[in-house]
């Protein structure tokens, strides 16, 4: 046992002679006092738990001796924000935005692309006024070259280490928290470029970008038979360069350029010839620009995941790159099969995906750029706010340095003073002690409610979370903090210690008490002595009668309304005596509904007068059963009835069964499609009330009697039928149940039919006499039967969540028996033996108890629909099969969308899919599943092709089924 623990147990020993009302002030101190001798200081080296009087290790050690000034803040030196002398500017990584920084830096280190668009003309002076910038408000680029100006001022000018490029990036409308391909947004952003600077006046503006990116190639094809050339010459901003299978980067150039064989199948045609011919063909580099930008192709299609994974070859290159031997000159010679040279300083990455190189001039470059006067003006406002920032960043730290000296001072001073001694003392909340040493948080106002008893006094039990300081200190906490109660040596609760006291020689009792009931409950109980107790109560009285002291115990915790010091919800006290009264006591396991004995004497046991007078002890309220009590004879009443009802239902399903069989088992069913030619009438049922009747008549025992045929639900509000002859044929034909007219007579003896429905068949008019007509009555009322159609229409095309099946196809033949689908159900039970939870509330139509007449209730449109959906939704239930798979999708879900989805269920990728429903193709991928007529409980069909050998058709094939978002929808693309 923990030494805290002996100790506690010792202070609390003397509980077991003393009786409650003998307790005395010496027995009350004696139960507050866990640890007799107050701590030594010097000689413990951290808190002891549950001691009032220890004072070490509550957070006191940062606040003696020397104290480093910035422990008293968190506040970072803002000059280490400033920029260094002769470096260069950061920009701020917005989450996912480095591809975008990446080539801002490199933009800007184009001096002769930064010259160009500080010439642009800029609409800064809008922002103007007088001599210099309006004060009250930031100044907004408007464009994109405004917005580039700005950025490019602030790096070359800005006093910050870094700056944020969100004004420029939400100009673009970028996602910043999604990664992008970083050689997209070049290509795109490059053309959004010159198409900007196009419309300039300036030359050396308009045409900057293709003078500092754009280099010349030609695609040229030979003809191995005449040797006549042709060219197709073409312009290109980067050189995308294949890397896998290579490790240096002259070798993805070369493989670039390499020439290719025109042979077989692939033959070219020559036009001097004039007929196909071997060829080859090859990419001759015409000229380079001045910033020429190599895109390493480290993104490949994988076919198991259906997207583009990362290759993380390595790839060598030199700082120089000579590019003499891949350059076409107009006199040629044989330096182009030459090895190209590789200057100083070779690096390897397995990570880069682009390399820029800057072309090499005898010209000394000119390093020195003027930021124009306006953007100037602008860049030395931001520095200006960004020195207020630092002298306000300055001022919090001395604030901050400040408050915590006066803190250590008023710590010194005060710890030496919080031992009580021998002098007037005060308990105070640990935890409100280690706040006050706390630098971190500021000192709240002291709180010691949770420390109170239901007498509104010191818990003996929180007396381990306390602290005894003196009365001096306490003086002073109180007068700067404030807060209370404040516990004194009078705060020490008697009621508490005396409450304790009886508990503890309850509990020292119980002990013994519970041999003795075990040893009279093995005697036998003669005559009309004994008393009735439940078998459940006997075999955990002992525990429930510790865990009821336990309760008396803790009720110092509570007290009207109070815990913990903090008032209770009423509505939280209801709840929590509402669960406290559904828990069983002692003994009321035999109480049936009525509170009398119950009938069932398994759950029940006779136990002596002596083990009887021995539990009463400890359970005075418990309910008493002498032997001789009768059992309750309102239990037997029903029990009697319930074993009459069972036999009834037995009967009456029984009964219904043997007058009923073909309805039963669904033999010989009517068809409309088929119609029987030994009658002319046959009636409808709803199909609901045939499968609730089923259900009865498998398990009468279970469910009530079906008494009514409610009709009703097949008619509009104003009486007619909601289906025509058709669709009763067809789409409708799941909702109904056609009768015999023999089983309808037998239906309108057995129940209550509040509506009756026939279809008859005639012979043709005098038109046609030859033709056979259908006629329903009541008749069909075209109104109603339009606004459902309407309104399922609407319904199919507006769904979310809903649950469609696909399924895959081998061979072109799909894998299921529809024409029986129960042979592929695996579930024991049939889903009309499955119970359906209504809501409270909600009237049954077939179990409504009609009274015959021909009033009908007046419901609206509305209601009469979503009343026929509850009566008709597991009629329109798919049942699923093996081999398929459910996904739960929404109407305005696009069919690529599905793709994806069916991508992750069988492993096949998008491209690779063929889906149809009801023998229609589904092919356009912005389509949504409503346009395209996929409804819920839809079966769509599946087939796969067979995978593709050719890789890099196969990444063609990507390209073209299977676009990525990649900047969709930003401002690179338009609007």
């Amino acid at each position: 046992m923990a030494p805290r623990l002996q100790l506690e147990k010792a202070a609390w020993r003397w509980a077991e002679t003393v009786r409650p009302e003998e307790v005395s002030q010496e027995h009350i101190e004696t139960a507050y006092r866990i640890w007799l001798e107050p701590c030594i200081r010097g000689v413990c080296r951290r808190n002891c738990k549950g001691n009032p009087n220890c004072l070490v290790g509550i957070g006191e050690h940062i606040w003696l001796g020397e104290i480093d000034e910035n422990s008293f803040h968190n506040i970072d030196d803002p000059n280490c924000e400033r920029r260094k002398k002769n470096s260069f500017v950061g920009l701020t990584n917005l989450g996912a935005t480095c591809y975008v920084n990446t080539f801002l830096q490199v933009w800007f280190l184009n001096l002769e692309l930064r010259q160009a668009l500080y010439l642009c003309p800029s609409t800064c002076s809008d922002y103007m006024m007088g001599d210099g910038i309006q004060e009250e408000k930031d100044y907004e680029p408007q464009t994109i070259c405004e917005h580039l100006q700005y950025l490019f001022a602030l790096l070359q000018n800005s006093n910050r280490r870094y700056i944020d490029p969100s004004g420029f990036v939400k100009a673009l409308g970028l996602d910043t928290g999604q990664q992008q391909d970083a050689q997209e947004f070049s290509k795109l952003f490059m053309s959004l470029l010159e198409d900007t600077l196009s419309k300039q006046k300036n030359p050396d503006v308009r045409n900057i970008v293709q003078q500092q990116f754009c280099g010349e190639y030609a695609y040229v094809t030979v003809c191995n038979q005449c040797g006549r050339e042709s060219k197709l010459l073409s312009k290109f901003y980067e050189l995308e360069l294949n890397i896998q299978g290579h490790k240096q980067l002259t070798d993805c150039i070369s493989e670039f350029l390499k020439e290719e064989k025109l042979e077989g199948d692939n033959r070219y045609f020559c036009e001097n010839c004039q007929s196909k011919q071997n060829a080859t063909r090859k990419i001759r580099l015409l000229s380079l620009p001045c910033t020429l930008n190599l895109q390493l192709m480290r993104f490949v299609f994988d076919r198991q995941t259906g997207h583009k994974k990362k290759l993380n070859t390595y790839i060598g290159f030199s700082e120089i790159l000579d590019m003499e031997p891949y350059v076409e000159h107009k006199e040629p010679s044989k330096s182009q099969t030459r090895k190209p040279k590789c200057g100083k300083g070779t690096h390897c990455s397995r990570n880069a995906y682009m390399l820029v190189y800057r072309l090499q001039t005898q010209e000394k470059p000119n390093t020195t750029i003027q930021v124009p006067a306006f953007l100037q003006e602008l860049v030395d406002r931001d520095n200006s706010k960004f020195e207020e920032w630092c002298i306000e960043m300055a001022e919090m730290r001395k604030q901050s340095v400040d408050k915590g000296k006066a803190k250590h001072e008023e710590v010194k001073e005060l710890y030496q003073r919080l031992p009580a001694g021998a002098e007037p003392y005060e308990f105070v909340s640990l935890e409100w002690l280690q706040k006050w040493l706390d630098e971190s948080t500021p000192t709240k106002p002291i709180d010691n409610h949770a420390c109170l008893c239901s007498h509104d006094k010191l818990h003996p039990d929180k007396i381990s979370i306390m602290k005894r300081i003196s009365e001096y200190a306490a003086d002073i906490f109180y007068s700067r903090y404030g807060g209370g109660p404040r516990l004194t040596v009078k705060a020490l609760c008697k009621e508490c210690v005396v409450e304790r006291c009886r508990v503890l020689r309850l509990k020292n009792q119980l002990n013994e008490d519970y041999k003795t009931v075990n040893n009279l409950l093995k005697a036998t109980v003669k005559g009309n002595d004994g008393f009735w107790v439940g078998k459940s109560s006997l075999r955990s009285w002992r525990q429930l009668a510790l865990e009821q002291l336990d309760e008396q115990d803790g009720d110092a915790d509570q007290s009207s309304g109070k815990m913990n010091g903090n008032t209770l919800n009423k509505d939280e006290s209801k709840e929590e005596r509402k669960e406290e009264e559904e828990e069983l006591n002692f003994n009321e396991d035999i109480l049936c509904p009525h509170g009398e004995l119950c009938i069932s004497e398994n759950e029940r046991r006779l136990v002596s007068k002596e083990a009887w007078s021995k539990l009463q002890q400890y359970f005075p309220k418990a309910p008493e059963f002498p032997s001789y009590k009768e059992c309750c004879s309102q239990c037997k009443i029903l029990e009697r009835e319930g074993e009459e009802n069972e036999a009834l239902h037995k009967m009456i399903a029984n009964e219904q069964k043997t007058s009923l069989p073909n309805l039963f088992q669904d033999k010989n069913r009517p068809c409309l499609s088929n119609w029987p030619e030994d009658t002319d009438v046959l009636y409808i049922v709803s199909q609901f009330f045939v499968e609730e009747w089923r259900k009865f008549v498998r398990k009468p025992t279970r469910c009530s009697p079906v008494s009514s045929v409610g009709n009703s639900a097949l008619l509009c509000p104003h009486g007619g039928l909601m289906f025509t002859f058709a669709s009763m044929t067809k789409e409708d034909s799941k909702l109904i149940a056609l009768i015999w007219p023999s089983e309808w007579q037998m239906i309108q003896k057995l129940f209550v039919v509040d509506h009756v429905i026939k279809i008859m068949r005639t012979e043709g008019g005098d038109a046609n006499p030859s033709e056979t007509q259908y006629i329903s009555e009541p008749k069909l009322c075209p109104e109603c039967r339009e606004g459902l159609l309407c309104q399922q229409q609407r319904d199919l095309r507006e769904y979310t969540q809903a649950t469609i099946y696909v399924h895959k196809v081998v061979d072109n033949k799909k894998v299921m028996k529809d024409s029986a689908p129960e042979l592929n159900v695996s579930s024991s039970e049939t889903e009309e033996d499955k119970e359906e939870a209504k809501p409270d509330g909600e009237k049954d139509p077939d179990f409504n108890q009609s009274n015959g007449g021909t009033k009908r209730q007046k419901i609206s449109h509305q209601n009469y629909i979503a009343y026929q959906k509850q009566v008709i939704r597991r009629s329109m239930r798919h049942r699923k099969v093996r081999g398929e798979k459910a996904l739960l999708v929404s109407a305005n879900q696009t069919l690529k969308e599905l793709k994806i989805q069916i991508m992750h269920a069988f492993s096949v990728a998008p491209f690779d899919q063929n889906l149809s429903i009801d023998g229609k193709i589904l092919s356009d991928d912005c389509a949504t599943l409503g346009t395209l007529g996929v409804i819920p409980e839809s079966v769509i069909l599946l087939k796969a092709d067979e995978p593709i050998a050719d890789y890099a058709a196969m990444d063609d094939v990507m390209q073209v089924c299977m676009p990525e978002e990649g900047f969709k929808g930003t401002g690179l693309l338009g609007h």
